[in-house]
């Protein structure tokens, strides 16, 4: 049983392989693929955050992702093809509670590469190294009741739906639920 996260995981980011995707930090160089996905509305619509508008925000999230890994408190990883290195995604390990010994886990895609099996590769791929390399003992997933998509996944992983918090959001002039799934090392 992992009862303390591994901090030895902040030396040098951890680069992730599978069979068609390479998990790597971001750079600046990512700037232009990012904003295109989190301009995306189809990317955004469960996000409960507004797309953005410029490069600059892309920027400046790249920027905080990578300043998250200095400071010990997350990991974002940006998904390419292993084939033609064209960034798809990011996945990240993030809000990791030392304490408890947990992360939350979130994720997005590119709608072009929905439905190919690409984000259950990554997922499965992260959650090895959570287990594995982070020594987490729990991870999370806090998901919008509507993006039945993301709900499939998870439960197909292996995620077990924890709680249902009723309007505890409020985004865009509206009170927004969310639904939290887990899953332990025991589990996976």
């Amino acid at each position: 049983m992992n009862t303390r996260i591994n901090t030895r995981i902040f030396n040098e980011f951890p680069l992730l392989e599978t069979e068609r995707l390479l998990l790597r930090q971001f750079s600046l160089d990512d700037t232009a693929a990012f904003f295109g996905i989190r301009s995306n509305e189809q990317v955004m619509q469960y996000m409960d955050s507004f797309p953005f508008e410029n490069h600059n925000q892309a920027r400046q999230m790249i920027e905080q992702m990578n300043s998250d890994y200095s400071q010990q408190i997350g990991i974002n990883w940006a998904i390419q093809l292993l084939h033609n290195q064209k960034l798809i995604g990011y996945i990240g390990l993030w809000k990791i509670n030392y304490e408890n010994v947990r992360a939350e886990i979130g994720y997005s895609l590119h709608p072009f590469y929905w439905g190919k099996g690409y984000m259950k590769e990554a997922l499965h791929e992260v959650l090895c190294f959570g287990f594995n390399q982070m020594n987490a003992h729990g991870i999370e997933a806090s998901v919008n009741p509507n993006n039945r998509a993301s709900i499939a996944l998870l439960k197909k992983i292996g995620f077990s739906k924890e709680a249902h918090f009723r309007e505890n959001y409020y985004f865009n002039g509206n009170f927004v639920d969310s639904l939290i799934y887990c899953i332990n090392e025991s589990d996976f």
